[in-house]
């Protein structure tokens, strides 16, 4: 098991690096320059849609979930344990130089991810409870090849919503059991069950209640990890210019650090920046295409925002909190336990406490949304109830798994299915990019002319496989109201 374990490893080291990361990277300077440099030039649009008004349904209801809530349903799922870990063992390996370059990734992948979640708006569907869309729903509509939407949609149910998800359950017992001070099975057994009963009661309520538990669960976890990163600057205020310098120097191999040389930082960064958001993978889109909004790119943006608040905010947080606490990184080991030193060394022991209840918060959070991914993805493929019933069954039953079981290969093969996954979507949003950059003009001329810019799939005639985007009353949600005695008298003239 070990030899195929290890050679899962270095397969799955070697299809990331030499393969994924060079056609991401490439991409996202393609896109970013097509675009105008969209995800700077539109910064501020990204926070003005955040918080626009939920088109109306005839019926008064909500169309879908608002775009806030689809913002929080991704950012349940890129914002994880990695954020902590992850960051935590690329500082490690490459020393601080590798944040630069998370940023960096984080900069150039916002593009993609305008591009791949303002494809998933065009080309979604409506179900009865909302819309649903993603990678393999532009792959059928808008290259119409429904294999490779369908290769996508398997490799995807068996990465985020088995595979990861039960790695995230892992997790969770790992570090309660730490804090407690015991690893008994039954511990383990305990938990697993209670946080599958946890995600049951969410996910068997459907979309709508899982952007109910998302927008209130990810802005709280996220606040309370920013307050513990402020508390530890604030105490090591006069150590930021240092850290500052240390990052931008080492970026450049000028430094040293742990031994990490140009082409280790580098990576150790570009690497960390393109797990922990997702900028490009495929994954976001399917949370994305859920929201209701009146244009295709409103949404692109907003999911744009979801990559700057991944890196920028989270990811930087856990990376001040341990360069400005150890200035010396030599010999230090990688993994949440650099950033557990780091946080109780400055705030004593109930700070591990509260980094506890964020790893679960951060875990729990990532499997409502890994299992929101696969629903669609799910959906994509068949619409018989009793599937998606199974699936939710078995989602359950993955995280109850994960809890006691957890192993290397599973990690390794899922990490080398996503790359997999990631060059399947990076050909499509490639081949598809022509159409995201005319709705991005439409939405450009749209705001020049002062319009809060509405689409209706009339405005491109000559793209094929729009399903929704019917006419502007539709979108936007604005119905005549009717006068029944009106109507009957009209309908008697007639």
């Amino acid at each position: 098991m070990d030899a195929f374990n290890d050679l899962i490893l270095t397969a799955g080291d070697f299809w990331w690096t030499w393969i994924v990361l060079p056609i991401l990277a490439a991409l996202g300077i393609y896109f970013t320059v097509r675009s105008g440099v969209v995800q700077l030039r539109l910064l501020p649009a990204m926070f003005t849609v955040l918080g626009d008004k939920t088109p109306k349904a005839r019926d008064g209801s909500a169309q879908s979930v608002s775009s806030f809530q689809a913002f929080t349903i991704s950012a349940a799922s890129r914002v994880g344990v990695g954020n902590i870990a992850g960051v935590a063992t690329a500082i490690a390996i490459g020393g601080p130089g590798a944040v630069f370059w998370m940023w960096t990734m984080a900069f150039v992948g916002g593009a993609s991810s305008f591009i791949e979640s303002t494809l998933a708006q065009l080309y979604k569907h409506r179900y009865s409870d909302g819309f649903r869309g993603g990678p393999a729903y532009y792959m059928q509509r808008g290259l119409g090849k429904r294999w490779m939407g369908v290769l996508f949609a398997v490799i995807l149910i068996a990465v985020f919503p088995f595979a990861f998800s039960s790695l995230q359950a892992n997790t969770i017992v790992a570090t309660v059991s730490s804090t407690v001070g015991t690893d008994a099975p039954w511990l383990a057994w305990t938990l697993g069950i209670a946080v599958a009963i946890l995600t049951a009661l969410i996910i068997f309520g459907g979309v709508r209640r899982i952007a109910k538990v998302t927008e209130s669960l990810v802005p709280a976890m996220a606040l309370l990890y920013l307050i513990l990163g402020i508390m530890i600057v604030a105490m090591n205020i006069t150590e930021v210019p240092r850290v500052l310098g240390e990052i931008y120097a080492g970026a450049f191999g000028f430094q040293q650090v742990a031994g990490g040389a140009i082409g280790t930082i580098l990576m150790q960064g570009v690497k960390r920046g393109m797990f922990s958001n997702e900028a490009g993978l495929g994954s976001a889109p399917n949370a994305g295409a859920s929201a209701a909004v009146t244009h295709p790119a409103k949404q692109g943006l907003v999911q744009t925002l979801g990559v700057y608040f991944d890196t920028f905010l989270v990811c930087s947080i856990t990376a001040f909190i341990i360069l400005v606490s150890t200035p010396d990184l030599t010999g230090a080991e990688g993994g949440i336990g650099l950033t557990f030193d780091a946080l109780t060394g400055q705030l004593g022991d109930w700070a591990g406490i509260a980094l506890s209840v964020i790893v679960f918060l951060l875990a729990f959070s990532s499997i409502i949304g890994n299992y929101y991914y696969g629903e669609s993805n799910i959906e994509f493929i068949t619409e018989r109830p009793w599937v998606l019933t199974a699936y939710r069954v078995l989602a359950v039953i993955a995280v109850v798994g994960g809890s006691v079981i957890a192993t290397a290969t599973i990690w390794n093969t899922a990490d080398l299915l996503m790359g997999l996954m990631a060059i399947v979507n990076l050909v499509a949003i490639g081949l598809l990019s022509g159409v995201a950059f005319k709705v991005l003009k439409n939405y450009d001329e749209q705001r020049r002319a002062g319009r809060d810019p509405v689409f209706t799939r009339d405005m491109l005639p000559e793209v094929r496989g729009i399903e929704v985007w019917e006419d502007e009353q539709t979108v936007t949600g604005q119905w005549e109201v009717v006068d029944p005695e009106a109507e009957a008298e009209a309908e008697r003239l007639r």
